[in-house]
C-alpha cells in the first residue's frame, strides 16, 4: 500500500499545482486532468493485475510444496509400517529360547 499511497499523494499534488499554474484554458485543463486520471486508472489496473498474478503464483507454489510434503510424509509412514512388519515377522519366525 505504500506505493499506492505515494501514487495518490503525487497525483493530488500534481493536480493541485497544475490547477494553480495552468497556462491553458479551463477546457484544456479539464481535458488534461481527465487524461491524467485515465493514466492513473490504467496504472492502478496494471498494478492490480500484477498483484493478482503474483498471488496466484504464490498459491500454486504453496500447493506444490504441500503436496510434496504430504507425499514425503506418506512415503515415510509406509516405510515405517513395512519396517515394523518385517521386524514382527522376523521376531515371530525365530525359535523360542
Amino acid at each position: 500500500m505504500d506505493k499506492f499511497g505515494n501514487f495518490l499523494l503525487g497525483l493530488g499534488i500534481g493536480v493541485g499545482v497544475g490547477l494553480l499554474f495552468a497556462p491553458r484554458s479551463g477546457e484544456e485543463t479539464r481535458d488534461m486532468l481527465m487524461s491524467k486520471a485515465d493514466e492513473g486508472k490504467d496504472y492502478l489496473k496494471r498494478q492490480t493485475d500484477d498483484l493478482r498474478g503474483s498471488a496466484a503464483d504464490i498459491v500454486d507454489k504453496g500447493r506444490e510444496v504441500i503436496n510434496r510434503q504430504r507425499d514425503s510424509l506418506s512415503d515415510a509412514i509406509d516405510a515405517g509400517k513395512q519396517a515394523y512388519r518385517e521386524k514382527v515377522e522376523q521376531t515371530n519366525s525365530q525359535p523360542a529360547a
